[in-house]
């Protein structure tokens, strides 16, 4: 049953934190597109691929004081951090999950906005179609983020040395 909570607490173990829900849900997505064996199931929500399976065992790894939530007030909204605490490391430790190193992936992505992973796990989760296609799926289901021909070429870019791994 927790096979796929270690799983998560070792991506955050490698991560050492991550700032924003929906930064988590969409950097968890591009691992699972990149290969890394994550289970959760997605589907096309406002903000690019969700998956509520995701946000259920970031909630029960809280619960269990495996993973730290902090909440903080950000320009009228509020801004969750995220970080493993030592008794999730314990945990983590007595668990016999094996799980690849992720750390140059992570590092990737944090070194992105989270409007810039929102384009490219889109462009990922319809990864099926043309590029050309991919591009004007995006466009439509992301009228208002005015993405530019030079912000497609860069998610392209970066989708690319992604795969290279």
């Amino acid at each position: 049953m927790l096979e796929d909570h270690a799983k998560l607490m070792t991506f955050f173990k490698q991560a050492q934190e991550v700032v924003g829900r929906k930064r988590l849900q969409k950097m968890v997505y591009i691992l699972k597109k990149c290969g890394y064996d994550f289970s959760e199931r997605y589907s096309f929500h406002f903000y690019g691929p969700y998956s509520e399976e995701l946000s259920t065992r970031i909630e029960e790894l809280c619960n269990l004081g495996f993973l730290d939530e902090e909440r903080e007030k950000e320009k009228g909204y509020y801004q969750y951090r995220y970080h493993l605490t030592d008794r999730g490391a314990g945990f983590l430790e007595q668990a016999e999950v094996e799980t690849p190193d992720m750390i140059d992936v992570i590092d990737q992505m944090n070194n992105q906005s989270s409007k810039f992973l929102e384009l490219v796990s889109t462009m990922l989760f319809f990864d099926e179609f043309s590029k050309d296609d991919v591009e004007e799926k995006v466009r439509t289901v992301k009228s208002k983020q005015n993405y530019t021909e030079q912000d497609f070429e860069e998610a392209w870019k970066f989708i690319e040395e992604l795969t290279v791994h």
